[in-house]
């Protein structure tokens, strides 16, 4: 299987080299993301004395170069030799350096576990480590992950001093690396067997992939090498991934290497699982979703009368159905499910909206406006007579989970630039995303604190820890915002190049004034924040949208939507407080309760992963206190990616208790209050017509349980028994229906598992 390192690592040299390129154009290297960062960083170092805090001794040094050759000149400690002899990644190398700030402070050795009497017997002590790997374990434990020591600032410096990885990047041919770094864009890989070829042979070219999880849920589906997303109440499924970097330049580049076979299989997967009508039910049940684009659609004359439209992505083909009743004189609806083209197309004839194409030859001829096409956007000329720059409006829904999750966006992108008429619109033309803090509230913590009279807040509390590894799809109340609003990034989706999907941007959070709830137990001027929320809005604007303007939000403000939020819990809730109720003392950690923070300053990055269809993202948190003191916590790094789902109720029961004095029935029918059980439904192989007996024929010629001689009664024989697997059930239906006069009709047993 295709590893993370392997896929980060070629990330980096593509940002290497591209900035190479640069410089030899430019004569010099423009990073604007990082630049006031850096800057910032600089003044800091230029007004403080040295902060490097040495792991063993008490010496500081004012870069992390001098305090780490320290460490190995003087207490046997070669941090890069431990980091490129184990592998580590960013996160082992922070485990080993908590690991090791945590034995120091107990006078322990940190290889043999030798303790020591006191610090300078220890630093006496100190040797060289022979096999490294032998004691790898003694800190490959996730408390590690939180800093040992305050404000260290050896945690978030360490990995700018990788020199090894810089000198081997610069050997590697750039001309070569830069095409093959093009074509891996585009490119994943969904097929077991090729995953398998390339776990056992990863230094050939062309026998390499990256397994994805289908879904089986659209929407509900997100994808990840690092990390996972969980949408509430559903489980999940990562992808495994070694952790052995390639040893030399063809392995590490051979993942891009992909045939045209590998690419059109994971297509025909991924547009493959849409092919569930559960998916498209729930799209359409979203109100707030489907009315944004029936208003936009409908209620702007001046931009679908007489156009032609092109819907990408059409699935079920409402948003062509509602751009043919808007006076379209053509629309083309492109749907890469084979599936779903054929679904769309039923529901254009059914509506009488279809229309045959010129070279459909013997078929049934419409005079409709709708056409569906199978197949990629990206291959519509391949099978559509079309003109380049032909279409006047673009049509899609291509949002996902924190608006960018699937990708499609870049396919809109290539409809746009293909087919778009210049000056053509493009529904929606703008999108917009958002972020805020949540409190307490908007974790899973106030529930568990009180169930039916019990605490439970154990429970709580490990949930929010294990929600502080990957992003979470659900529901965030108004209430429990925390703090302001802010926009993160725009997207002119009639402008944009298709590059621009991938971007950092930073917002500063601050407490919102006057703000009712209040999580601190000690100070009510003091709320904490639990983590970040992103939404999106996207909008239908006056640009195109004369008449009727239309914005979709995804907003905690607004009526949910099947998107939900996506929420990003921290490592650790920072205390915040309005200016007024902010402490300078300065012995305590800034974000503390003694020191809450005045506003929370993120670094937001969101890219495109090597995955296909899923996207990397990074946060970088730092909390600022009153007198501008900053306390940076850990960098969040996650994927978002693809899990499957599969949910079967429970069978429809009744229990009574044994009890005396009150007898309680808990019931599940759809007569009483609905429970997290459901009921379970089977249907017939076909449907059974049924009436009273005063309406029953007694046609002998008619078949029984047909509209012309309904059944009066149906007979079943329901078999359950536990099956074979461990922990499911085998159940057969046996259907007969019963005539008025006893003559009967009886269908094939259907035979269910429930596992």
């Amino acid at each position: 299987m295709a590893n993370n390192s392997e896929t980060e690592a070629l990330e980096t040299r593509k940002i290497v080299v591209e900035e190479a390129q640069e410089s030899e154009e430019e004569g010099e290297i423009e990073e604007e993301d990082w630049g006031d960062w850096r800057e910032d960083d600089e003044e800091e170092e230029e007004d403080s004395e040295p902060g490097f805090q040495c792991l063993f001794c008490d010496n500081k040094y004012s870069s992390c170069d001098a305090l780490l050759e320290h460490c190995r000149l003087t207490h046997h400690f070669d941090f890069h030799s431990i980091k490129i002899a184990l592998d580590l990644d960013f996160y082992g190398s922070f485990k080993l350096i908590n690991y090791v700030r945590s034995q120091v402070a107990e006078n322990r050795c940190w290889s043999c576990r030798l303790t020591c009497q006191s610090n300078q017997d220890l630093q006496s002590h100190l040797h060289e480590t022979a096999n490294f790997k032998d004691i790898q374990l003694l800190w490959d434990d996730d408390k590690y992950l939180k800093p040992f020591m305050q404000e260290d600032k050896l945690l978030y410096s360490f990995s700018d001093d990788d020199e090894g990885e810089d000198e081997y990047i610069a050997s590697l041919d750039k001309e070569e690396l830069m095409k093959d770094l093009r074509q891996f864009e585009d490119v994943c890989i969904d097929d077991e067997n090729t995953v398998k070829k390339f776990g056992s042979n990863t230094s050939t070219a062309n026998e390499n992939g990256k397994e994805v999880s289908s879904t089986s849920n659209g929407h509900l589906n997100i994808a990840s090498s690092s990390g996972m997303a969980i949408v509430k109440g559903l489980d999940s499924r990562g992808v495994g991934a070694s952790d052995k970097k390639p040893n030399n330049k063809d392995s590490r580049v051979s993942l891009v290497n992909l045939s045209a076979k590998d690419k059109k299989k994971v297509n025909e997967n991924y547009f493959g699982s849409y092919s569930s009508f559960g998916i498209h039910r729930e799209m359409l049940s979203d109100k707030v979703r489907t009315d944004a684009y029936k208003q936009a659609i409908l209620e702007n004359p001046s931009c679908l009368k007489g156009a032609v439209v092109m819907d990408v992505g059409c699935g079920t083909g409402v948003l062509s159905l509602f751009a043919a009743q808007a006076g379209a004189s053509r629309v083309i609806a492109v749907e890469a499910s084979e599936k779903m083209a054929a679904v769309a197309t039923q529901i254009a004839k059914d509506n009488g909206l279809w229309r045959s194409r010129p070279e459909s030859e013997g078929s049934e001829q419409s005079t409709g406006v709708m056409e569906v096409v199978q197949g990629m956007v990206e291959e519509v000329g391949k099978s559509l007579q079309i003109q380049p720059h032909s279409v006047d409006v673009l049509l899609s829904e291509w949002m996902g989970y924190c608006l960018l999750y699937e990708s499609m966006l870049s396919s809109v992108l290539f409809a746009r630039d293909r087919w778009l008429k210049p000056g053509g619109a493009i529904l929606p033309d703008r999108a917009t995303m958002f972020v805020a803090g949540f409190g307490r509230g908007g974790t899973s913590m106030p529930f568990w604190e009180n169930v039916y009279g019990f605490n439970m807040s154990c429970v709580g509390k490990e949930l929010v820890q294990d929600a502080a590894r990957f992003p979470i799809v659900d529901i965030v109340a108004e209430n429990d915002l925390v703090t302001n609003a802010v926009l993160l990034q725009t997207f002119d989706l009639a402008t944009m190049k298709p590059d621009e999907v991938d971007f950092t941007a930073r917002a500063e959070l601050e407490p919102k004034l006057g703000d009712p709830e209040s999580n601190s137990t000690e100070s009510n001027s003091t709320t904490w924040c639990y983590g970040v929320v992103l939404w999106f809005d996207t909008g239908f604007t006056s640009r195109f949208c004369k008449e009727k303007p239309v914005v979709l939000s995804t907003s905690p403000y607004t009526p949910k939507t099947h998107w939900s939020q996506t929420i990003f819990t921290f490592w650790e809730p920072i205390a915040i407080a309005a200016p007024g109720n902010l402490s300078t003392k300065k012995t305590a950690a800034i974000g503390t309760d003694t020191c809450p923070a005045g506003r929370i300053h993120l670094r937001v990055s969101i890219a495109r992963a090597a995955e296909h269809r899923s996207i990397d993202i990074s946060l970088e948190t730092t909390a600022i206190g009153s007198d501008s003191r900053k306390r940076i916590f850990l960098v969040y790094k996650s994927s978002v990616y693809l899990f499957n789902y599969s949910h079967m109720s429970s069978l429809i029961f009744k229990r009574q208790a044994f009890c005396k004095e009150q007898p309680v029935v808990l019931s599940t029918p759809p007569y009483t209050p609905k429970t997290h059980w459901s009921q379970t439904i089977f249907t017939f192989w076909e449907p059974i017509a049924i009436a009273a007996p005063g309406n029953l024929s007694t046609k002998k010629t008619a078949a029984i349980g047909t509209d012309t001689c309904p059944a009066g009664r149906i007979h079943l024989r329901v078999s359950i028994a536990r099956a074979a697997e461990h922990r499911s059930i085998d159940i057969s239906l046996e259907t007969t229906a019963i005539g008025s006069d006893s003559r009967k009709r009886s269908w094939p047993v259907q035979i269910f598992n429930l596992s």
